[in-house]
């Protein structure tokens, strides 16, 4: 049976951080417009700030739905499954808001992910979301799936940019600057990495 829980700690911070994937859910104030739901993985872009706050690492990509939602009404649920174990979903409801680069908080906030070398992903922003309704429940229909591994593919993709060739790659791409609603996205050029 499902619960609710006040805060992120004990047993559910522990099953949250030892999750390999988790998916984002973001969609505009507009009843026409588009729901996004992405997979988030790479193992150290996660971290619990506090019991309340959680962050991710928003790497290189060629859509960008999640941060023109978040820019436009800050909406956000984040949901991990068990794929090993006991089954368990959590689903974390709350306000989320992207720092980028050139926000005097970027370095505080990069200093909770000391398990990743963000250089070769083409860090462009962190994502932080503040809880407001945190729950859990069975997901006793999550099939067992077993976790082998990161792929390397998207660190050597754009691992071969610098600050300069991402922006122009991030400019050429349509969804990128604003979603696929028109809403504005990933304010570019990029800042430089500090």
């Amino acid at each position: 049976m499902g619960k609710l829980y006040e805060r992120i700690d004990g047993r559910l911070r522990t099953f949250i951080e030892e999750q390999p994937l988790f998916f984002t859910a973001t969609a505009p104030l507009s009843g026409d417009g588009t729901v996004n739901l992405s997979p988030k993985g790479l193992t150290g872009s996660f971290a619990v700030i506090d019991d309340r706050t959680v962050a991710y690492l928003d790497f290189a990509g060629s859509h960008n739905e999640t941060i023109a939602h978040l820019r436009e009404n800050g909406r956000i649920t984040l949901m991990w499954c068990a794929f090993q174990g006991p089954p368990n979903i959590v689903r974390v409801h709350g306000h989320g808001e992207p720092v980028y680069r050139d926000d005097p908080r970027w370095k505080e906030l990069l200093a909770h992910f000391p398990d990743i070398d963000t250089t070769p992903h083409g860090l462009r922003a962190i994502i932080v979301v503040r809880a407001e309704v945190v729950r859990d429940s069975c997901g006793f229909a999550v099939p067992y799936m077993t976790y082998d591994g990161d792929r390397e593919t998207h660190g050597q993709r754009f691992s071969r940019e610098d600050d300069a060739s991402l922006s122009a790659y991030f400019e050429k791409k349509p969804d990128i600057a604003s979603s696929m609603d028109g809403l504005p996205g990933l304010p570019l050029p990029l800042p430089p990495t500090p």
